[in-house]
């Protein structure tokens, strides 16, 4: 469920005064109710100022939530001893003040060229996905099962006939032990 800011919210004005209003009576002295009677509501002036806008949200996703520091994250003063009133909020002001402009320095200096590196980038990513990493993958589908064919085919050629025909030699041979060689491997060891 996404919850919007009230800031976000915009108040629309309808202005209807195209339109015919109809206009009833008032109601029978009896059936009428104490309170008094509510006007219509006026229309809006001509020249309303603009409504803000929304501000644009520049992490929507939330990546740098662990970005946004406050002064009492890094600098705080014991409850005992204190420094001069003034000396803590220069030194917040001051903290506060240095941090921002350094920001916007920065970003001045490497937002623009980052931003051009990261472009390239995903575009670099973005044409060797769509030109190769999917065609090969698509080719390789089309092709395996016809290479499939050909390795069982190989297998049913060659490697069976030679593994029956070596198993058919084999199937021959017997090993038998006597009690002299028994007691002969025991002694080696």
């Amino acid at each position: 469920m996404m919850m919007v800011k009230d800031d976000c919210l915009v108040e629309c004005k309808i202005d209807d005064s195209d339109e015919e209003q109809i206009n009833t009576p008032p109601p029978p002295p009896e059936f009428a109710s104490k309170a008094p009677t509510p006007k219509p509501p006026t229309p809006p002036p001509e020249h309303a100022p603009p409504t803000p806008t929304c501000p644009v949200n520049r992490d929507p996703k939330g990546i740098n939530r662990h970005l946004k520091v406050d002064v009492s994250d890094v600098l705080s003063e014991p409850t005992a001893p204190h420094s001069v009133a003034g000396v803590w909020t220069v030194s917040v002001w001051g903290f506060e003040r240095t941090r921002v402009w350094t920001y916007r320095c920065l970003t001045l200096l490497l937002a623009v060229p980052m931003a051009f590196v990261y472009g390239v980038s995903v575009a670099v990513l973005a044409s060797l996905r769509v030109w190769f990493l999917v065609p090969c993958i698509q080719l390789s589908s089309i092709f395996l099962p016809c290479l499939r064919s050909l390795c069982l085919c190989a297998v049913d050629v060659v490697v069976s006939p030679f593994c029956v025909s070596l198993a058919l030699c084999c199937s021959q041979i017997f090993v038998t032990l006597t009690r002299k060689d028994k007691l002969e491997s025991k002694d080696s060891v």
